[in-house]
């Protein structure tokens, strides 16, 4: 099928891109190279560099931050790892109620009196006050609510250091986020890149320790940087670096340019207009969301049996509509949760 200019395999019932995610065929072709190359001796690791660069830039497009900030990592929970190492004994860290581990976990082994709050979603703007840093995903994965960014602003400027994870929200929200004190994400799921790669944007004055610091993060990575345990590291965020999954940035150096440079209000308004047309047909409040949990009892089961990829998260059925989702796609979930039992 086509979609947004671009051809995808055929995936229809494809539900799932908060778990995976489908790439555009130029994506897959791009990694296919990649791998070509790998097998017959043709790859060198300089060549990735390129793909490094684009998709960093492609992440700082897609988010509202300056590419100059963004550091290169492989997972967000050791992104977030940095920065809650980093923080100050005593550190008070608020964060909502079942949020992704990735974001928690990281501050809640810390020791050394360092402690996480959890409170509803809708209730951390008026909690943030009290601690010292937030840290929540702007879209929870587990449901797909969408977290109060104007109320996360307002308790940066009164102090608060704000973390945001994006891996559920850049790719198909539209995102302003310069003015958080990280902003971290990964390059699969709604970014379409194989597993492997993350980043994050920081404010200058946050720049922890590299704990993982690596030889892609210094000034010269190919010459001084490889066999010196002091070289000189990159500047700002950069020096932060970790050695980047080749695969996963010959996805990534593609799939996130492209992704920054389509209309971002109408890739939102086809993925959050999809996921309310089926709340609308199964009498759910609008999600106003990409993604639509529907807490009903054997609901993961019938879509599956029905033959539609969907998660089952928190108790509920997680539905995730993106770029390649169609009103099929909505027709066939409705019937298979309003119809005869398929199984």
């Amino acid at each position: 099928m086509r979609a947004f200019g671009q051809d995808f395999a055929d995936t229809s019932g494809y539900l799932n891109t908060a778990s995976v995610g489908l790439p555009p065929a130029f994506v897959a072709d791009a990694v296919a190279v990649a791998v070509r190359d790998w097998a017959s001796g043709a790859a060198r690791p300089p060549d990735f560099d390129p793909a490094v660069d684009a998709a960093r830039h492609g992440f700082a497009a897609l988010t509202g931050t300056d590419p100059a900030d963004v550091a290169l990592g492989s997972t967000v929970s050791a992104m977030v790892g940095l920065l809650a190492a980093s923080v100050l004994d005593g550190t008070r860290v608020l964060v909502a109620a079942g949020e992704f581990s990735s974001v928690t976990r990281p501050f809640a082994v810390q020791g050394r009196g360092v402690t996480v709050t959890e409170v509803p979603l809708d209730e951390l703007g008026a909690h943030a006050g009290a601690h010292d840093v937030v840290a929540v995903s702007v879209v929870q994965s587990a449901d797909g609510r969408i977290a109060d960014l104007a109320a996360l602003r307002a308790a940066r400027a009164s102090g608060t250091r704000v973390v945001l994870d994006v891996t559920q929200a850049a790719g198909w929200l539209a995102l302003d986020l310069g003015w958080a004190d990280a902003v971290v994400g990964a390059c699969y799921k709604w970014l379409l890149s194989p597993r492997g790669a993350s980043w994050m944007a920081l404010d200058p004055s946050w720049v922890p320790v590299p704990h993982s610091a690596s030889w892609y993060g210094t000034r010269d990575r190919w010459a001084d940087g490889l066999y010196r345990p002091d070289p000189v590291p990159a500047p700002g965020a950069h020096g932060l670096d970790v050695s980047p999954d080749w695969l996963s940035q010959a996805g990534a150096g593609v799939a996130l340019p492209w992704l920054a440079g389509l209309d971002a209000g109408a890739v939102q308004a086809h993925c959050t207009g999809l996921a309310d047309a089926l709340c609308a047909r199964l009498d759910l409040p609008p999600a106003g969301s990409a993604i639509v949990s529907v807490p009903w009892d054997g609901a993961a089961e019938r879509l599956t049996a029905a033959g539609l990829a969907v998660a089952s998260r928190a108790g509920a059925a997680r539905l995730s509509f993106h770029l390649a989702t169609t009103p099929d796609d909505v027709d066939r979930a409705v019937t298979a949760l309003t119809g005869p039992d398929p199984r």
